[in-house]
């Protein structure tokens, strides 16, 4: 009867799993600059067509959320990977928007700890809302307690190299967190799985620490950043992965889709050429990230990670 009992809940857990339908829509593919004409850093996963969870708020997201349908009351988690502005600057204006909305429940809200001439969440936060000092301080109830009909909890992430972080953990899915190298930029990554999916987004990184190869392991959907081309120079590969280290993670990680993103200028000039280096070591599905599109995960190719536009 015991072994019947734990069947029937495996067989339950697992319905539950791919009943759900998973996405994953692209608000901004862009970089700092505004010549490569795409909104900054910006990426929402749905469940079941609500957006749940929101990564990065970079400057162009506040309007690409409402082109997509969005609404703030949905969201229940917002990871923000570094406080560049093309990472976070839209941010503001999005609690601003959610004051209009209906939702009554917290939003959590994940940044990194402090380092160097950058804050941390807890600082930032302040910086944007605190009562009688910050920027917007007439949005001080998100942070103080008095804002109806929500407040925002605060995770602030530890930045020790190779450092696991346990965010947060709701019904249908959790998120860990891991500080990932972007030069003197504090910086981190996002892993969320929902059910046995897993996918992991990563803020600006070289990727030259092992630990994430572990982190971002057997991934069903790897989001990353390709700002620079393979013969980007000293400071520029400091901050940021050329494309050949990303194909050579993703296929020693076992990815099975890969999806770049946080394009500037420099990289799309040779697109082609870029991508190719990619595609060189990793053998993994492929895809390119416009504002807007929207992949849903084929649950019938699941076991590959296979993502396909509606």
């Amino acid at each position: 009867m015991k072994h019947l009992f734990i069947a029937i809940l495996f067989l339950l857990l697992s319905t539950t799993v791919y009943s759900t339908e998973i996405s994953l829509q692209v608000l901004g593919s862009g970089g700092p600059i505004a010549d490569d004409a795409r909104a900054s850093s910006g990426y929402v996963i749905r469940l079941d067509g609500r957006g749940r969870i929101l990564i990065d708020a970079g400057g162009g997201i506040f309007q690409r959320f409402g082109e997509a349908g969005l609404k703030m009351d949905d969201l229940t988690f917002v990871g923000l990977t570094h406080f560049h502005t093309d990472h976070s600057s839209d941010f503001p204006a999005l609690m601003k928007s959610a004051y209009f909305g209906d939702k009554n429940s917290p939003l959590y809200i994940a940044g990194p700890a402090a380092e160097g001439k950058f804050p941390g969440l807890i600082d930032w936060l302040s910086a944007l809302f605190a009562p009688g000092k910050g920027a917007y301080a007439y949005l001080s109830g998100y942070i103080d307690g008095d804002a109806d009909p929500f407040v925002l909890m605060p995770v602030e992430i530890p930045l020790e190299e190779g450092r696991l972080s346990a965010v947060t953990s709701f019904e249908s899915f959790s998120v860990t967190a891991l500080p990932v190298p972007h030069g003197p930029v504090p910086s981190l990554a996002y892993m969320i799985k929902i059910g046995t999916i897993k996918i992991v987004i990563s803020g600006d990184q070289n990727l030259s620490d092992p630990a994430f190869v572990a982190f971002v392991k057997n991934s069903d959907l790897w989001v990353m950043p390709l700002p620079i081309p393979e013969g980007a120079g000293r400071v520029a590969r400091n901050l940021h992965a050329l494309p050949s280290k990303i194909g050579e993670v993703a296929a020693k990680a076992g990815v099975k889709t890969l999806l770049l993103s946080h394009f500037m200028a420099r990289s799309l000039a040779d697109l082609d050429v870029n991508v190719a280096l990619v595609k060189k070591q990793f053998k993994g599905q492929l895809l390119l990230a416009e504002d807007l599109q929207q992949w849903d995960l084929d649950i019938k190719a699941a076991d590959k990670g296979w993502f396909i536009t509606p």
